[in-house]
């Protein structure tokens, strides 16, 4: 069992687990953790997997700012990342798949993507799309530690994802925090988190890996921005009572936004329909005050870990 075991991990010798801090460079827990490990090896065990750590946008992080001329998790567009497309977040788009993709000089078939977010998020994962591999990475994380699932999709206004660039991919999204503040429940709940996934993926490896009856998701159906002017000034503000309450059923009657003057706006809810990332600080210039999601039960397909062990034993 020892030998198998140690064969299953010497075949991803090859290709290995991409772990990305700082996509943004204004989120700085999980880079401070990244140069901790870096120090402290033992800080966290990589559960024998060749892992590659890396700050996504090193010169937004320098300046402490979100990033340079475009946010650099909208750039994975392969339409602009193949045409040269100008600006400092699209040339380390492409660096990065230079490097690190499956492809690349250093190839990775799993990428792990780093942030944190002001909103009351807590310890969550966010998938993009329905790729068997990245269900199943998901659905043995969130049978661990029972973390909330955000299902991104069909969102034609969001896209450019640096996961959906890879054959493999979470992001472990943490919050809140403000931007620019270090804090050590936030690390930590990194930490924890990025450590579940590493061991996730080395079970799976192994062949030890034993799957969930169901996958909780948070499927995306949209998002809401605040009431604006004709000028695209706010006229009213995310609730108080709807503020904090992400992953919540909330109550039909409940309000969206609240004026200077104490009245309520905003539509009505459908029922069923739940927000996260309410009132996140880096989503005000991409008019979103909040977005919508439904809880889904989805039964768990043997095919998503063997879509898994395929990809990460083919490495």
């Amino acid at each position: 069992m020892l030998h198998s075991a140690h064969c299953a991990l010497m075949s991803m010798t090859s290709s290995g687990v991409l772990v990305v801090a700082g996509t943004h460079g204004n989120e700085v827990n999980a880079p401070w953790l990244l140069q901790q490990w870096r120090a402290n090896p033992v800080l966290i065990d990589a559960a024998g997997l060749p892992v590659q750590k890396v700050i996504g946008n090193p010169e937004a992080f320098r300046r402490r700012r979100r990033y340079i001329d475009r946010d650099l998790n909208r750039c994975f567009l392969p339409d602009l990342v193949e045409c040269e497309t100008s600006g400092l977040e699209f040339q380390r788009a492409r660096e990065l798949l230079r490097l690190h993709g499956a492809d690349g000089e250093n190839p990775c078939a799993v990428v792990i993507d780093l942030h944190s977010t002001t909103a009351a998020m807590g310890n969550s994962l966010v998938v993009y799309g329905r790729r068997p591999a990245d269900l199943a990475f998901a659905a043995l994380v969130q049978g661990a530690l029972g973390l909330p699932i955000y299902l991104h999709e069909a969102d034609p206004e969001q896209t450019g994802f640096l996961v959906e660039s890879w054959p493999c991919g979470l992001v472990i999204e943490v919050g809140p925090v403000p931007q620019g503040v270090l804090n050590a429940r936030i690390v930590e709940q990194t930490r924890l988190g990025l450590q579940m996934c590493l061991r996730s993926l080395e079970h799976a490896l192994q062949g030890e890996a034993r799957l969930p009856d169901a996958l909780v998701v948070h499927r995306h159906l949209g998002s809401r921005d605040l009431p604006k002017s004709d000028n695209g000034e706010p006229q009213a503000l995310i609730h108080p009572e709807l503020q904090g309450r992400d992953w919540h059923d909330i109550d039909p009657a409940q309000a969206m936004f609240r004026a200077a003057d104490g009245s309520d706006r905003g539509e009505e809810w459908v029922a069923g329909e739940i927000p996260v990332f309410l009132n996140e600080a880096a989503y005000a210039e991409k008019s979103i005050a909040f977005s919508l999601t439904r809880r889904e039960v989805w039964p768990v397909e043997v095919t998503w870990l063997q879509a898994l062990q395929q990809l990460i034993r083919a490495a």
